[in-house]
This record gives C-alpha cells, sequence and structure tokens, in this order.
C-alpha cells in the first residue's frame, strides 16, 4: 500500500496560536453558556395563585428580567439537592398549606402568622438582582412587603440586636435532609439558618417575600415564604421559613457553621473580596453571554454603605 505524504504547507496557511487559543476559549465559553439556561428559551406562563402588587419604581432595576424558565430551574436550594436542577426536580415534595411563621425572641408581642396572614399585608413588587457566589447573577420581580413592617408589628426590646431566620426541617419534604453519605446535607447542619443584624432587617430594602412575576413563589424559589436582601449573596436570602427570631447574640449561619473561612457571616456582594476557589470582581448574568463587572453591594451602596461606616469589609466580610 503506498501513503501519499501530506502536502506541506504555507506559513500563511497555518493559524495563528492566539488565534487558536482565543478560538478554544471562545468554544468553552459558548459550551458553558449552553449548559447553563438558555435566553433564548420561551417563558412558561408562571403557576399558582396570582398576587397583585404595585411595582415599587424606588427600590425597582430598570433592567432585562431574567426569563421565568430560568428562573425557576437553575436555584440553589440545598434542601432538595446539590445540582442547580435540582430543586424543580423534587420540589413537588414541599406542602405549603397549612404553613406558620412564628416571630419571637426579644419582642415585645410575639406572634405566629399563617401564610395567607402574609398574603394580606400590602403587596409591591420590586425587580431586584439577585447575585450567587458561584459567580451568576439573575433579574428578578420580587414581590413582598419590607420586613421592617413585620417586625414592628411584634414590637423588637431593646436588647435585640441581631434576626434569625430559620428554614423548614422535614426529610419528608425536604429529600436531602435525610441522612445519607451520599447526600449534600452532610456539609450543611438542618435546618438551614441565616441572620441580620437588626438594622439590616428593618433596612426598607429587605424583604419579606411570597412572590414573583405576579404569582406566589415556585416551591424550588423558596415557596411561601422567604427573605431577600438584594446586596448580600443569595444563600443569605433563607427559603421557606418557619421562624424569625430576634436575639441579642449574633446567631449561627449554615454556610458559616459549614465553611467560616469561605463564607462570613455578612456576605455582601463585594468586588474586592474573592471566595477562596474563585474571583468575585465579575458575573455573569443568566441569558447573557459575556460577564459583567460586579458592583459593591450589588448596585445598593448608596442605601445601603452607611450600616457598615468605620468597618474593614475584608475582615467582617
Amino acid at each position: 500500500m503506498v501513503i501519499k505524504r501530506a502536502s506541506k504547507f504555507k506559513a500563511s496557511e497555518i493559524t495563528d496560536r492566539k488565534v487558536y487559543l482565543n478560538r478554544r476559549a471562545f468554544m468553552a465559553g459558548a459550551t458553558a453558556l449552553l449548559l447553563a439556561p438558555s435566553a433564548a428559551r420561551a417563558d412558561s406562563t408562571p403557576q399558582g395563585e396570582s398576587l397583585k402588587a404595585t411595582r415599587n419604581p424606588k427600590y425597582s432595576l430598570e433592567e432585562k428580567q431574567t426569563k421565568y424558565d430560568d428562573a425557576t430551574s437553575y436555584n440553589n436550594f440545598y434542601e432538595f439537592g446539590m445540582d442547580k436542577e435540582d430543586p424543580k426536580k423534587y420540589a413537588k415534595t414541599l406542602k405549603t398549606r397549612p404553613w406558620t411563621v412564628m416571630v419571637d425572641g426579644l419582642v415585645q408581642k410575639p406572634k405566629r402568622y399563617d401564610i395567607d396572614d402574609l398574603l394580606r399585608f400590602p403587596l409591591e413588587e420590586r425587580v431586584y438582582a439577585l447575585r450567587c457566589v458561584e459567580g451568576w447573577s439573575m433579574v428578578l420581580p420580587w414581590i413582598g412587603f419590607p420586613l421592617a413592617v413585620l417586625l414592628k408589628q411584634v414590637e423588637p426590646l431593646g436588647k435585640a440586636k441581631f434576626v434569625e431566620f430559620t428554614t423548614l426541617k422535614d426529610p419528608e419534604q425536604f429529600p436531602a435532609q435525610k441522612p445519607s453519605i451520599f447526600s449534600f446535607g452532610g456539609g450543611l447542619e438542618w435546618p438551614y439558618t441565616e441572620g441580620l443584624r437588626l438594622d439590616e432587617a428593618m433596612h426598607p430594602l429587605t424583604l419579606l417575600t411570597v412572590g414573583m412575576y405576579g404569582h406566589v413563589l415556585p416551591n424550588q424559589d423558596g415557596a411561601p415564604v422567604r427573605v431577600v436582601i438584594p446586596w448580600k449573596y443569595g444563600f443569605k436570602s433563607a427559603k421557606s421559613l418557619v421562624r424569625i427570631q430576634l436575639t441579642e447574640n449574633q446567631p449561627p449561619t449554615a454556610w458559616n457553621v459549614a465553611a467560616p473561612n469561605e463564607y462570613g457571616f455578612y456576605s455582601n456582594v463585594n468586588p474586592t473580596v474573592d471566595h477562596p476557589r474563585w474571583s468575585q470582581a465579575t458575573e455573569r448574568r443568566i441569558g447573557e453571554f459575556l460577564r459583567r463587572k460586579t458592583l459593591m453591594f450589588n448596585g445598593y451602596a448608596d442605601e445601603v454603605a452607611s450600616l457598615y461606616a468605620g468597618m474593614d469589609l475584608k475582615k467582617d466580610y
């Protein structure tokens, strides 16, 4: 058998190394984009009870909103599993009726609120960006009311300095809470807890949230009630709340307990403080290809920077 020698290439026909590497980077980015939620995907109709809410222009971003399908299929909700697709896959196990939230601790008038009580509060819609430490973000139309409205009803005592949020603990409804050497739950203590300083909780941007996209919250997005703190990373916005407790001392929080060198109590969005395993200087908005610069306090510096006057935000991350 005769094997013909390949013809020689001219130097001008050889791809420049920089162009080759750039093409590789482009293809890698394109592949990552295909694996993430698609901007071209058609919206589904939001499910569940519709909610009437007045848009609050003061606290609403004038940016393109994330598609509903993406917002409900690419989530962090570790009670359902580790993967971003797990919450939507397993969320049907969560039963949101009946549901109550106990507000107690250092308050004058502790009270248990039924979810229907919370839905009767004057609701407003706010478009907030939700940013996650993995370097991605969404722009979502949340529906709720300022947490301060609820806290004022129970009348915090003078000794109250912090607010602790507790998520439902029920392994039958949250599969990842079941003990298993294969489950991600081995890294977190249940129930999931989060916390804020009282002045952070009372800030008008902090929203007790019961809906999104004009409807009640989908299970995978924190139904039936969650908190949203838009200048902090997404894991601070605790979901499926059953208790809000006012305390004198800083409460332990789930991720800070599990990995204190990676997740601080404050967890303010700060492009100058990197996560130990990745940079926080840029982010990719779901539905977009290019990355964008991360804004200090997620763009809410004018509203919240005064809360941290005099603090070292690299030390108190």
